[in-house]
């Protein structure tokens, strides 16, 4: 059966699938109108970086402090409060004028981002069949790496026409229709276990603890944080390359990121499909390399025209990595410390993202931008070998053991409990 077919055949995922890609599509287009937004107001690059570091920054907070909630607390109702929340601050953007209330609400979009992410990624195991669950993630990496191509063109043409205010409204609206369609998916469908807690600190350091204990999340967070300098790189330098290294202009700057969306969203499905065939230890560490290969050869490339088949390779790399990274934790974490997982694995790499960025700007600006995509590609390589190291460790069944759960903690093995269901009872 295919990808679609499992959307037709799981009435829980399909919900969580419509959810998803409504409130992405609402965010890219939202996104847009705030940029655009805060630019017409002020006219400043310090107020629009501020904004996006908002959007963002929020995630390294919440691994940092709120990651426990993801387990302790029911998982349905924190997507809930998240997109409701997220409907709350664009229901109040049109009437607030102040820059430093726009970034605000931005940054309070943020931290809701980060927790209803890591709440879905956890979520996902339980709501499919074990052999589906390479494709169910395959098929919300492409929504996601879609939405990411598209949301911007239609926020931009959308902005044009009508000014920011109509997209506010367009996103608060699909964040209540989101949260409308997972609350029809049974609580028990998206956690089967919550863990008991000793005190939030204690919770926290339990997460933490798990980078010890579990070697998947270990290859994870180590490989992706030497990936996101690569990352910082690439982002950083992509309009410089396109502008200034291949004289294409705006219209060359919109082509190269569209072809790192198409490679994007190919990858999520060629990836999903190879892990159903072959140990995602063996792909894991080739996919990150292969988007260094890409960037590198890109960054060589004499005109726009050879770059981007490249940069779409690069793409399909990084959509294939992307996804063995959430499959890795999901099947290498207990799902009672699934979300502390991806909330330190999140927290971390986004650490490491932001300073990685900064340092970036002005290396673009003293380099090219085709050093810079160069070092980026180096970045990535590096990625791609410390990932082939660290991944002998990881055995067919990479999960985490009682007795390695038991080396943080012993008395953890009397705290993961049946989950309720959505009518009170025990499953």
């Amino acid at each position: 059966m295919g990808h679609l077919g499992l959307v037709r055949r799981n009435p829980g995922f399909r919900l969580l699938f419509l959810a998803t890609l409504g409130s992405l599509l609402g965010s890219w287009l939202a996104t847009i109108a705030l940029t655009v937004d805060l630019w017409d107001s002020t006219h400043s690059g310090t107020w629009v970086g501020a904004l996006l570091i908002s959007l963002f920054l929020p995630t390294v907070g919440v691994g940092l402090t709120l990651g426990p909630l993801l387990d302790r607390l029911q998982r349905r109702r924190l997507m809930i409060g998240a997109d409701l929340a997220r409907a709350g601050v664009f229901c109040a953007l049109p009437f607030v004028g102040s820059s430093a209330a726009i970034v605000a609400l931005g940054a309070a979009t943020g931290l809701a981002n980060g927790l209803f992410r890591p709440a879905v990624n956890a979520g996902l195991p339980n709501l499919l069949e074990d052999d589906d669950l390479e494709r169910g993630n395959a098929l919300l990496q492409t929504v996601e790496n879609i939405t990411w191509a598209a949301g911007p063109l239609i926020g931009g043409a959308l902005v044009a026409a009508s000014g920011p205010h109509v997209a506010y409204w367009v996103n608060a609206a699909s964040f209540v229709v989101s949260a409308l369609l997972i609350s029809m998916i049974p609580a028990r469908r998206l956690q089967s276990e919550q863990a008991l807690s000793r005190g939030h600190w204690h919770d926290l350091r339990e997460g933490f603890g798990l980078l010890r204990t579990s070697p998947a999340l270990k290859v994870v967070v180590i490989s992706w944080s030497v990936a996101m300098l690569g990352s910082a790189c690439v982002d950083v330098g992509e309009v410089v390359i396109a502008k200034e290294s291949f004289n294409a202009g705006d219209f060359g700057f919109g082509l190269l990121f569209a072809a790192g969306g198409v490679g994007l969203a190919v990858g999520s499905i060629a990836g999903g499909a190879l892990a159903q065939r072959r140990p995602i230890r063996s792909l894991y560490a080739p996919a990150i390399a292969l988007s260094g290969v890409g960037y590198a050869l890109a960054a060589l490339a004499p005109n726009i025209w050879i770059a981007l088949p490249l940069v779409a390779l690069a793409g399909f790399g990084n959509g294939g990595a992307s996804l063995y990274n959430v499959l890795l934790v999901q099947r290498g974490v207990p799902d009672r410390y699934l979300g502390r997982a991806f909330t330190v694995a999140m927290s971390i790499t986004y650490a490491v993202l932001g300073p990685a960025m900064a340092v970036a700007g002005p290396l673009t600006s003293a380099l090219g931008g085709r050093w810079i995509w160069g070092i980026g590609g180096a970045a990535y390589l590096g990625a791609g070998c410390v990932a082939f190291l660290l991944a002998p460790r990881l055995q067919d069944d990479s999960s985490v053991t009682d007795a390695e759960i038991e080396a943080i903690d012993p008395a953890l093995l009397v705290h993961g409990t049946p989950a309720e269901s959505a009518e009170g009872g025990a499953l």
